[in-house]
């Protein structure tokens, strides 16, 4: 639980993918038109660099985009001759997943506990309000923020601190909780307090700061910050 020396944030930003909503559908699509085990984490990973690529580069892409020619990248060194209608379809149930089953009786925690909340997302706009939608999630968000609307992609700084500015709260009163190391990184750098969410897999990136809170999931969370 928080103490007098760490109070309680004034905003939790919540990344979405795969900290929320569980990629297995997307996963088990990937693998219908990129074979392999692993497929899906190289694609997902592979998304995520050409997203950093371009905004290094300043150039501009929706999310989605970018995962489509990803995945069709991918396809080709492979061999495998993937139309971009059928990588379309593959990466389509980005928007239709379920959320981990720890998240919705979490967040409802939180929320009681008075607790502001927003989603913070690299999903473009359009596709970070059908997710939260669809998982049936949206309602405990004070606010939806995509990467869209600051024109650079996580973990650029710009993303956080202007979350923080729509919020009216500084960095260091904001906390971003997410289960990607390069994610609570980033946040860090920015100057927001953390907390990664141990998912199957992910682990802290060790050249940054130590998160301020490591939970095993987001009922944790809930009750380390409901005091």
């Amino acid at each position: 639980m928080t103490t007098a020396a760490s109070p309680r944030p004034a905003v939790l930003f919540f990344d979405v993918n795969e900290t929320l909503l569980d990629l297995a559908p997307l996963e088990a699509s990937i693998r219908t038109v990129l074979p392999g085990p692993d497929s899906p984490d190289l694609w997902f990973s592979t998304m995520l660099h050409y997203s950093l690529v371009m905004t290094v580069a300043e150039r501009k892409a929706l999310l989605p985009e970018i995962g489509v020619a990803a995945l069709r990248m991918l396809a080709e060194g492979r061999g495998i001759a993937l139309s971009q209608q059928a990588a379309e379809a593959a990466v389509r149930p980005i928007t239709r997943l379920p959320a981990h089953p720890d998240v919705a009786p979490a967040l409802a925690r939180l929320r009681q506990a008075g607790l502001r909340m927003a989603a913070l997302s690299n999903s473009s706009t359009i596709g970070l309000r059908a997710q939260l939608a669809h998982a049936g999630i949206a309602h405990y968000f004070d606010a939806q923020f995509s990467v869209q609307d600051a024109g650079v992609y996580k973990p650029h700084p710009a993303v956080y601190q202007r979350a923080a500015r729509q919020m009216r709260v500084g960095p260091g009163q904001a906390m971003l909780v997410a289960a990607h190391g390069w994610d609570v990184a980033g946040a860090a750098w920015a100057g927001l307090r953390t907390a990664f969410v141990c998912r199957p897999g992910k682990a802290p990136f060790p050249l940054a700061e130590p998160p301020e809170l490591v939970v095993r999931d987001l009922d944790e969370l809930a009750r380390r910050l409901e005091a």
